[in-house]
């Protein structure tokens, strides 16, 4: 006898809600073992010139639980290529952001229209099904007026606190989702790094519990103003920048604005930069804290186990190499090489790899670690999370990449230095200038078993060529460029050219030192200037 109507629907019901619960409980399952993923992300802290030493706790709770890379570097030694590069996973001449304005496409409106809706933190969200944090500087021009105003919130953010422009300790504006929240100088209530701390805390506390996080916190430290919280202005007062071979040196074989610094540097410019750097390890003091108290809070709640974090930095520093008195900006390695330290699951203690990765590569792995492929990208990067893991031999990874920086300069004189004449910026009081229009440049860093070198071209009317070996030259010194054998020259040319234009997949081919690589004259480009004019061009 077949069941009445009204049972066959209790039935139905029945059945339909069970096929619910198990759904649910079964998404939420899947989601919720998947792993947690944070990124601290600071501000112009180098690792050349000690930039970690007064990093204790960072090192203990993240390198020395994880995985240190001894070979990282960025893309771009600026803030905002730099970080542009960081969000997309690619190279500047794919993502055209070429400075910290506007004009250069810092935030712009085709940023937004162009890359912001493609970053990793957007697809986490929009395909991995992550609820996401963003704390702190995103874009030196986030919250322009001409740029959608903090009203503009980034998609790809569950939650956002993003700081209006640049770095500040007090007196600054965050973006809460989208609404302005103004901020004093009252140390217990507005020092940003310990408000970015706090703020953090709180998503972590009140985040669900049935989805995968990603957070990620971006220190104003340790960039100027270094303004360090009240409790650490008395810590390393006899600290002064490290005296490295290349401090305060004559750069003579190098590039023309290299070769303009004033050698030896004033007593002024010493006590200057010496005071920077003291001030600079003060404000990190603060990071510190910030790390100590995101990694205790996972531990308390659970999380530290089944969560990755990455700390590391958007480019590196320089105090008085080769009499540049501070800033980044150089091609040399104390501003392309970061620090890089990630714990995990599957991460064991302590280890060190000198592997080479760039910062075009974060996007790629934390979207690895997600589970989704960075084949279904246009990042230039690749993943690194094989390496992390050790299931990843030299052999197979990359042994190059390319950096890009166009220069910038002002098109009148600065009146305190008029015999310097237009083009130049960022000059110092005994004009000293750390930049120029032609200060725009192009490497291929290579790091292989047979070779540690930089080869370096730049966009200028000499079509200026440095190289220098890291391994006999590590504080690059003496460079080689007119004495190295000429076949490499020619190849590391085109090597560079190849990158210059490379594109996703393309970006991500053997360089000239691999074993898989494969050099024909016959692609060599007629013009041995390749031109960064394309970084220019926006979409």
């Amino acid at each position: 006898m077949g069941l009445s109507r009204s049972h066959r629907s209790t039935l139905l019901n029945s059945v339909l809600i069970c096929v619910i619960l198990w759904s649910d409980l079964s998404v939420s399952g899947i989601s919720y073992r998947r792993p947690n993923i944070v990124v601290i992300l600071t501000d112009d802290l180098d690792i050349a010139i000690g930039g970690l030493s007064p990093l204790n706790k960072t090192k203990k709770l993240i390198g020395g639980a994880g995985i240190t890379f001894t070979n990282a570097f960025v893309a771009s030694p600026l803030c905002c290529p730099s970080r542009a590069s960081i969000l997309t996973g690619k190279y500047p001449h794919n993502h055209h952001v070429i400075n910290n304005t506007l004009e250069g496409n810092c935030s712009s409106k085709a940023w937004q229209k162009s890359e912001e809706a493609h970053t990793f933190p957007a697809l986490l969200k929009n395909y991995a099904n992550y609820q996401t944090f963003f704390a702190g500087k995103y874009l030196n021009q986030y919250g322009h007026s001409e740029a959608g105003g903090v009203e503009h919130v980034p998609p790809g953010w569950s939650y956002w606190v993003g700081l209006e422009r640049t770095s500040k300790y007090y007196n600054y504006t965050l973006s809460v989702n989208g609404k302005a929240q103004k901020h004093g100088a009252d140390y217990s209530k507005d020092y940003l790094t310990d408000v970015l701390a706090n703020m953090s805390l709180d998503f972590l506390q009140y985040k669900s519990n049935f989805q995968p996080f990603f957070m990620m916190v971006s220190t104003p430290a340790p960039h100027s103003p270094w303004t360090a919280a009240p409790q650490y202005q008395n810590r390393f007062n006899n600290t002064k920048a490290p005296r490295n071979p290349n401090f305060n040196v004559h750069g003579k074989d190098k590039h023309w604005l290299i070769r303009q610094a004033k050698t030896p540097m004033t007593n002024s410019s010493v006590q200057f930069l010496d005071d920077a750097f003291r001030k600079r390890w003060q404000t990190l003091l603060s990071v510190d804290d910030l790390v100590e108290k995101i990694v205790q809070r996972l531990e308390d709640r659970g999380e530290l186990e089944n969560t990755y974090i990455f700390f590391t930095s958007d480019n590196g520093y320089h105090t008085g190499q080769f009499s540049l008195p501070l800033d980044k900006r150089q091609l040399y390695e104390f501003d392309i090489r970061v620090p890089l330290m990630v714990r995990g699951p599957n991460i064991k203690p302590n280890q060190t790899s000198q592997m080479l990765v760039a910062n075009v590569d974060l996007g790629p792995t934390i979207l690895d670690i997600a589970g989704y492929s960075v084949n279904k990208t246009q990042m230039d990067g690749r993943s690194f999370l094989p390496v992390m893991e050790g299931k990843m031999n030299s052999s197979s990874w990359r042994t190059d990449f390319l950096v890009e920086y166009e220069g910038e300069g002002r098109n009148v004189s600065d009146p305190a230095c008029p015999l310097l004449g237009p083009g130049v910026s960022e000059c110092f009081p005994d004009c000293v200038c750390e930049d120029s229009y032609n200060n725009t440049y192009a490497c291929v860093r290579t790091i292989a078993p047979s070779a540690n070198l930089q080869y370096c071209e730049f966009d200028d009317n000499e079509v200026f060529v440095e190289v220098y070996n890291i391994t006999a030259d590590p504080y690059q010194l003496i460079n080689i460029a007119k004495t190295i054998d000429q076949e490499v020259l020619e190849k590391m040319n085109h090597r560079l050219m190849i990158l210059q234009s490379c594109s996703g997949q393309s970006c991500r081919t053997p360089g000239v030192y691999d074993p898989r690589y494969k050099f024909d004259p016959r692609q060599m480009f007629t013009s041995h200037s390749w031109r960064l004019s394309r970084l220019r061009q926006t979409k």
